[in-house]
């Protein structure tokens, strides 16, 4: 098809998947190209980083990075909006969206490595993607030479025998609270996938397919089970709601995840960047959290904030994000 888009990726990238979610929301045509050996050369045309998402446009220019594509889509298919109207809501689901996409991803990045039984798992799956025609003796070593990698990299999103117990006692209150807000809707902002629900999907969705936080969300959060289902290939059934219908059970998350957590998180990690640092730490929650900074976060910090400024009418805004913790970071 000629106005069909190319979309290289992974089940087992988050980033991948939201983009795919995203796609199948608006009906776009698109083509699903697992990234292997087999399309390596065609994947090399195009992607300017070794990242996936790869977006091929029907003009044949490739985009990288889930969000930027997103928004670039959004521009071109603007119906049905995944933005709520509502400027409260609005810029929350921004604010979800970016969240998901740096703490979210600390979920599951440590849960997937952590422990032996998720590593083979994991390890195993991305090797039978790389090596579908493997026997058995091969798969075996490209397991182990996943495991080893990817098991070493874990340090990338501040996962340390310091920062665990924090990242999963975050996973397992989100999944609770969220839980609670979902019993009552089928999506973060109402009847209709946004944004933010794009953003955090991606990453609780791909940790439901390791074992470890399968066994949390199946057990303990049957509404969030159903929306990483129902994300999977979302549809509208309704509208969103307005924010006095979404604030008892959505604020705490937001107090508790983004406020005691990513808010102050993302400040100390940008300004460890600013001064040249290797590692800093922060309290979060009450607990000292140390990490090596992560320097593509402060670019996408600096988004965030210009999402924010062009927010024409911060009345009914600017008091709640001063109320959960998020409006100092915000202003910069």
């Amino acid at each position: 098809m000629a106005d069909q888009y190319r979309l290289f990726g992974a089940e087992l990238s988050p980033y991948s998947v939201k983009v795919r979610s995203y796609c199948r929301y608006k009906d776009i045509p698109h083509r699903w190209i697992i990234r292997s050996a087999a399309v390596q050369d065609e994947y090399n045309k195009y992607a300017k980083i070794p990242i996936i998402p790869l977006l091929v446009t029907p003009q044949d220019a490739g985009m990288q990075d889930s969000t930027p594509i997103i928004e670039q889509l959004e521009a071109r298919y603007p119906a049905p909006s995944i933005h709520p109207a509502d400027p409260v809501s609005g810029f929350l689901s921004a604010l979800i969206e970016e969240f998901g996409d740096e703490w979210g991803n600390k979920w599951m990045f440590h849960y997937r490595w952590a422990r032996e039984v998720d590593q083979l798992s994991s390890a195993g799956r991305i090797a039978r993607m790389m090596m579908p025609a493997a026997d058995d003796k091969q798969h075996t070593q490209m397991v182990a030479q996943v495991r080893e990698r990817m098991v070493n990299r874990v340090w990338f999103v501040g996962s340390n025998a310091q920062t665990a117990p924090q990242i999963e006692a975050s996973f397992c209150e989100a999944i609770e609270q969220l839980d609670a807000h979902l019993s009552s809707r089928a999506y973060l902002f109402g009847a209709r996938p946004s944004f933010g629900d794009l953003g955090l999907w991606g990453q609780i969705y791909n940790a439901w397919t390791d074992p470890t936080p399968c066994a949390f969300v199946e057990g303990r959060a049957p509404h969030v089970l159903a929306w990483v289902q129902r994300m999977v290939w979302p549809r509208a059934v309704g509208e969103f709601e307005p924010w006095s219908n979404l604030e008892p059970t959505l604020l705490p998350f937001l107090e508790r995840q983004l406020g005691a957590r990513f808010m102050p998180w993302t400040l100390a990690n940008a300004e460890a960047i600013a001064a040249g640092r290797e590692e800093f730490s922060v309290e979060l929650d009450g607990h000292t959290w140390t990490q090596k900074p992560q320097k593509y976060h402060a670019k996408s910090l600096q988004a965030l904030r210009a999402k924010y400024a062009a927010v024409t009418d911060t009345s009914g805004l600017d008091p709640l994000l001063a109320r959960i913790g998020c409006l100092h970071g915000l202003q910069g």
